[in-house]
Parts: structure tokens; sequence; C-alpha cells
């Protein structure tokens, strides 16, 4: 086995990754990246039932998203490969019959419908059926019939899985990095099937198999894996394997707190649990991604390695490089973790705030040309600079600012039932006629401006301010006026005064 730190991530290709997979991936990065080791991606893709068309290519450009790409795996071959367990399955049944010929494990030929039967008469009698050491050598299987019957029934191609023998009287003493040490009576233990009638190994032997292969030192994986610990530790005994070690992570919990987090939550109460948008291929659904709702990787990936873990001081905000170097698997909780959006938002602000405005010219450019909007780059700079404080997503830049780029189409009835009174048109014309008549538009001098000829009214602001607001905006909210009459300049304010006054 490798000195050197060795880590997986193994995703089934049935479908778009769950932020909970993005989690174990990114603390398997962590951990990688802190001891200077090795980040593999694995593909477990043995149940080609259930496989999805695209899936494997959104895992990979999910973990590049995030920035924590796999160091060795499909297309990055470093002597371990193959990296998807399909390409790997003419390996496993030697392994399956080894532990066959060392008397760890055994064929058995019980058929469905038998053990089906065997299931009913338990149930009717308040039991539940185990295929284990108490009943064994009562089925159908090698350790109960002869050597000759076994051959004949391998002669006569009839259909047979390899279960593990499990060991009927022994306390087994158990480590995980996470929960510490546990103990399992072997007793409860069946006699799980390691290798199918159809040639393939099931989960449990293609996963120990490769990971000793793989020279993986630390299996880092969720803990619906915890069930399964006893027998994946037997296996690597059987074979007089050095087990690696286990960590066994928190589930994510929904919102509430009752249960795991699912698709289903994210659609109900409005946010994404996939990294990207997936698209079903089977019936085109489309599901929310991070990264089409505008979050930022950087706010994600924060996120997420809270989501079960503390550093344990004060500090919230953490580029993957402090991830790195202060993450340790003893820091991860053992009890699930409640999954907040609101949280993840508190994030996402954070870092839209640290980015430099010049990034988000291009953002919001951007965003600004995909609606068909071509504007001048410095114009888009000073409405950053203006409307940043106010923002969560680039989204939100067009959300506030929209009313730089188009007239109101229309005005909120509250607030012009707040705003406009039976005065307020004459009041309007008079401004506009001001306005018309000053040279310098710029915002310093527009407030000097307006605010003197208010002041010869000798009335109140808000008689102004208010109606002059719903004129260039719609509605009683927005950045500063005179900001707003600045930038989009004399004979565009002018005629928004004159639209309001016509049809208010």
């Amino acid at each position: 086995m490798s000195s050197k730190v060795r880590v997986r991530f193994a995703p089934s290709p049935t479908g778009p990754l769950h932020i909970g997979g993005v989690r174990t991936a990114l603390y398997n990065y962590l951990f990688a990246k802190k001891h200077g080791g090795d980040f593999v991606l694995r593909i477990e893709d043995t149940d080609q039932n259930r496989y999805v068309e695209g899936a494997e290519e959104y895992i990979i450009q999910s973990l590049n998203w995030c920035g924590i790409p796999f160091d060795e795996g499909p297309g990055k071959e470093k002597g371990f490969g193959p990296y998807r367990q399909s390409e790997r399955k003419d390996l496993y049944k030697d392994y399956a019959q080894q532990l066959v010929n060392s008397g760890n494990a055994y064929y058995a030929f019980d058929t469905a419908d038998a053990l089906d039967e065997h299931r009913k008469d338990h149930e009717k009698k308040g039991k539940t059926f185990i295929y284990n050491w108490h009943n064994r050598l009562k089925l159908q299987n090698s350790l109960s019939l002869t050597e000759e019957q076994v051959q004949e029934k391998l002669n006569a191609e009839e259909p047979y899985v390899i279960r593990f023998k499990s060991p009927e009287d022994e306390i087994l003493k158990l480590n995980d990095l996470i929960r510490g040490e546990m103990e399992i009576d072997t007793k409860i233990l069946d006699d799980k099937v390691l290798f199918k009638s159809d040639g393939m190994p099931t989960y449990h032997l293609a996963n120990i198999v490769d990971d000793h292969l793989m020279e993986i030192t630390h299996v880092i994986r969720g803990e619906e894996w915890l069930p399964s610990l006893a027998l994946h530790y037997l296996l690597y005994r059987s074979f007089n394997w050095k087990a690696p070690e286990f960590a066994h992570l928190p589930l994510i919990l929904k919102p509430q707190g009752k249960g795991k987090l699912s698709k289903r939550d994210g659609e109900k109460m409005g946010f994404p649990v996939f990294p990207l948008e997936w698209k079903d291929p089977k019936n085109n659904e489309i599901s929310a991604g991070y990264r089409e709702s505008g979050y930022y990787p950087e706010a994600v990936v924060n996120m997420l390695a809270f989501l079960g873990w503390n550093p344990g001081t004060e500090q919230e905000i953490f580029s993957i490089e402090e991830l790195m170097e202060v993450f340790e698997l003893e820091k991860v909780h053992k009890s699930g973790a409640k999954f907040d959006p609101e949280k993840t938002k508190w994030f996402q602000q954070h870092y839209i705030q640290e980015k430099d405005n010049q990034k988000l010219t291009e953002d919001f450019s951007e965003f600004l040309s995909d609606k068909g909007i071509e504007a001048d780059k410095s114009k888009v700079l000073e409405i950053v600079d203006l409307l940043k404080e106010r923002v969560v997503f680039v989204a939100d830049f067009w959300k506030e600012g929209s009313l730089f780029f188009i007239s109101p189409t229309s005005y909120e009835p509250k607030d012009v039932k707040k705003a406009w009174k039976e005065d307020t048109s004459e009041l309007m014309q008079e401004l506009k006629t001001v306005l018309q008549n000053t040279e310098d538009f710029s915002q310093s001098n527009l407030e000097t401006t307006v605010k003197n000829w208010i002041k010869s009214k000798e009335i109140g602001f808000g008689k102004v301010m208010m109606p002059l607001r719903i004129a260039l905006v719609g509605a009683l909210q927005g950045p500063d006026l005179y900001a707003i009459a600045a930038f989009i300049g004399k004979n565009e304010t002018v005629h928004r005064i004159q639209k309001a006054i016509n049809t208010l």
C-alpha cells in the first residue's frame, strides 16, 4: 500500500450530481491536498440499467466548475486505470473465486422463488429472513451440498451467486476517523452476495478490489455506507490486504432538519440542489443549478465546507487554499447538517462584494447582451459602482438598474397614490423647464440646482422628490435620483418626466 495519501470519489452516473455528492468530493479533495496526496475520480457504472447518458460528463464539469478537479481518473490516466468500473469487469470474477477457494465465500444456487418462499414463511412466524450462519447449511449452497453435487451444478451451468461467508461468533472492533471506535457482533451480519449470476460483481466486491488496486489509503464517503463497513473490513481481512482508513460523513438534511435533502425540497422552496443545471434526457425535465442561478463557485464551496465541518474558530469565509490548510476529518460532525438556503445567499453576497468591479462589469455586460442591450462598458462600470452594495447576484444589477436602460412602462399604483397629488403635474412641468435649462447635467450640479429650486419654492422636498422618483423609476425605490438623471442624460430625464405627466 502506498504511503502517499490517495483518496477517491466514486459516484454512479445515474443522474446529476447532488450537492451532497459535491461535498463528499470536496472533503476528499481537501484531505488529499492537505496531505500532498492524490484525488482520484472513479465512475461506478456496473449498474447498466440505471446508467444515464451525459451523467459522467456532468460529474466532471461540476467538479471543474467548483474548482476541485480530480488528479487522476477518466481521461487523466496515471497507471491505475481503467477508471470506469464497467471497463474493469473482467477483474472481479478471479477475486470472487479466490474467496471461494480460501473458504471465505461460497456458491449459492437458491432460486429467487425459493428465497421468496423462505421470506414469506419467516414473515408468517413474525421473523425476518436473513441468509447467514444460522440457516446457510439448510439452503442450496456449496456449504450444504457435497463437492460432487456442487460440481454437477457448475457443469450443468446452473445459475449461482457467490456469497460472503460471515464469521459466526466474533466481535469486530472497527474505527472511523469521524465516529471513533465501534463494535459489531458478526452474528447480525448477512452473507452478502459478492458476485451475481449475470457475471457482474456487486458494489461491495468491486469497491474493495478497486480501492485496493488503486492503492486508496482513506475512504471518505457518506454515512449511508456505515452499515457496510463491517463487511468491507472483513473482505480486506479475507484477502489479507491492509484496509484503508474509513470516515463516514454526516447527511445533509432538509432546511426543516428532518430527513435527507432532496431535489423536491429545492423545487418546493426555490433553491438548487445541483451544482449545474441538468436536463433529464428521459423526459427533458430541467433541474436548476447553482451556476445558472448566478452563484459563484467560491460561495458554493465555502457553504458546502461548513455543512458538517467547522474549523473551531469564528472565521466563516475561506478560500479553497485556506480550506486545504485547516481542514481536518476529526473536526467533521457526527450528526446531520441542516441545509440553509439563506446562508448560501449570505456567502454569495460576500463573494460578489469582494469581486473586482471590472470583473462584475464584464459579467453584467454579458447579461445585458443576452437581453439584446449593447451598453458602453464605462457606463456599465458606473452602474456597478453605484449598485454593488445592494446586490447578491449579477442579475440583481438588472433588477435594481434596468431603469438606466429602459424607461418605466408602468407605475406602482400604491406609490402613485402616495406621491402624485393634485398639484404634482404642475410642479413637474416647472421642474422639467428647470432641467431643460440646466447646461451642466452632472450629478453634483443637478443636486445643487434642484435643491435650490425647491428651496426657492418654499415647499417640502418630498413633494418634488417622490413624484420625480416615480417618473424616472416607476416606483418609490432605486438608487440616488441625481445619479440616475446624470446617467440617463437630459433628453431621457425630460422625456420620462413628460411621460409621467401624460400618464398620471
